[in-house]
């Protein structure tokens, strides 16, 4: 069977080399293919796998799915080092390169517009989690080793339900304060729906899920920010992650990958 082509990104030449070793999707090393002017990043993948029958299959199959998306992501990773790609769909499939070609014709003005938009900027993400009580903790995962009357255990269940309608109240606040400042500061920004706590594996319960689209040469002080706005938040934790490619603002070029921001 042939080889088909499997398109990571688009972006405008760049002049630093890419890693050596770098490898993608199925082990093949990524290539440049050149278009009036625009790039697209590709690599060869066996048609077995890669065809449509077979590609349906697979995205069936979390474990191939999950592989496949950190390959992805590694050489997505390794062009935002030295460029700013247009990330596109995972499994982005052509038979050959004049079918590449044909699609980077097709979309040219939409790839420049998008390019214009992003260039020399990346994307952060901060996630809002609302952690348990230490005391709530404790005591659901300790046996009762002499249970009170039923008013005690009443009375107990009714002090942890109102600590933890306090303490998420206290993280909704925190976190629409703290995605009030991070837009500001921020060229763009979105929100993304709560992560489930089953599939993310990610402790405590998400309330706030976002990614800001910041210059790169504004990231530190962004970092900086989230830093101070964070300090004193006792029973909620804030998670930064980036410097990504900038998928939340890649319109519908591109989605967030399994592994990804």
């Amino acid at each position: 069977m042939n080889a088909l082509r499997y398109v990571y990104a688009v972006c405008r030449p760049f002049r630093s080399a890419l890693q050596s070793q770098l490898t993608g999707v199925a082990g093949a090393p990524p290539k440049q293919l050149t278009h009036h002017g625009l790039i697209a990043v590709v690599s060869t993948v066996p048609e077995a796998d890669f065809a449509e029958a077979p590609l349906r299959a697979h995205l069936e199959d979390l474990d191939w799915l999950s592989t496949t998306a950190r390959a992805h992501q590694q050489v997505i990773d390794a062009l935002t080092v030295v460029t700013t790609p247009l990330p596109l769909r995972l499994a982005t499939v052509f038979r050959d390169d004049s079918g590449v070609r044909t699609m980077m014709e097709a979309r040219e003005a939409d790839f420049r517009r998008v390019l214009d938009r992003l260039e020399g900027r990346v994307e952060w993400g901060v996630k809002v989690y609302v952690e348990p009580e230490p005391t709530e903790a404790a005591e659901s995962g300790r046996p009762d080793t002499k249970p009170g009357s039923g008013r005690d255990y009443l009375r107990r269940r009714r002090r942890q339900t109102r600590a933890r309608e306090d303490v998420w109240q206290k993280a909704t606040e925190f976190a629409g304060r703290l995605h009030e400042t991070l837009s500001a500061f921020a060229e763009d920004s979105r929100l993304h729906a709560p992560q489930s706590a089953t599939l993310s594996g990610a402790s405590g319960q998400n309330v706030l899920n976002a990614a800001y689209l910041v210059p790169r040469a504004d990231s530190e002080e962004f970092v900086e920010l989230v830093d101070r706005e964070k300090d004193g938040s006792s029973g909620i934790r804030v998670e930064l992650t980036g410097p990504w490619a900038a998928y939340s603002f890649s319109g519908e070029f591109a989605e967030e990958p399994e592994e990804g921001p």
